[in-house]
């Protein structure tokens, strides 16, 4: 499978994407589905914020937020390609001489992938910890939603990564793979806050 032939547009219906995602190639794989959960994400925060009229912090939210989806939805485009190539990389014959060498290149390739997925939900924590602050109470569900998308999204992110960091390493040693581990770790710390801002939003909801 070829670079263009791995892109899979998020533009495509959502229906159509899922069957894709369904079938046994990984391009789209586990990581495009981590993107697409921060673009839930980014698009369920734009919306308390767009429900946030009176306040100019949540004015300047949703318009970081339409870039932050973008960047999700490119992020999941992006990290499908990174599966083809992973993929065709293991295919090879174990007899080729090539092949550890290939199977490390595109294992770390995979891994700055996650990571780059990784990073825009980072940065949606920012606006989820803003908009519980500040949004529109009515909306505390939607928020709460938003929340579990996001650190589901981030701890795919961080499973995909740590996977892609044991692979390189079993073909190649963890030499200079130290900025990768430090961003497991990071992504790791993002996602716990994230969790935490959600549970905190859903317990509104619990019995009294």
């Amino acid at each position: 499978m070829d670079q263009q032939e791995a892109r899979v547009p998020t533009s495509t219906s959502l229906s159509a994407w899922l069957d894709k995602l369904a079938e046994a190639d990984g391009a789209p794989g586990g990581g495009a589905a981590c993107g697409v959960m921060l673009g839930l994400s980014a698009a369920l925060l734009r919306m308390v914020a767009e429900y946030t009229p009176d306040d100019e912090r949540a004015t300047e939210s949703a318009e970081r937020l339409v870039a932050r989806r973008a960047d999700a939805l490119a992020g999941a485009e992006a990290d499908g390609v990174r599966s083809a190539e992973l993929g065709a990389a293991l295919a090879l014959s174990t007899g080729d001489p090539a092949r550890d060498e290939r199977v490390r290149a595109t294992a770390v390739g995979a891994a700055r992938s996650s990571v780059t997925l990784g990073d825009v939900g980072v940065e949606l924590v920012d606006e989820l910890r803003l908009l519980v602050e500040i949004g529109n109470p009515h909306l505390a569900a939607d928020l709460a939603v938003a929340g579990e998308a996001l650190a589901a999204g981030i701890a795919g992110a961080g499973i995909n990564l740590r996977a892609n960091l044991q692979l390189a390493h079993a073909h190649g040693g963890d030499e200079g793979l130290g900025a990768l581990y430090a961003d497991a770790e990071r992504l790791q710390t993002a996602r716990d806050a994230a969790a935490r801002l959600a549970a905190d939003e859903s317990r509104r909801f619990d019995r009294r």
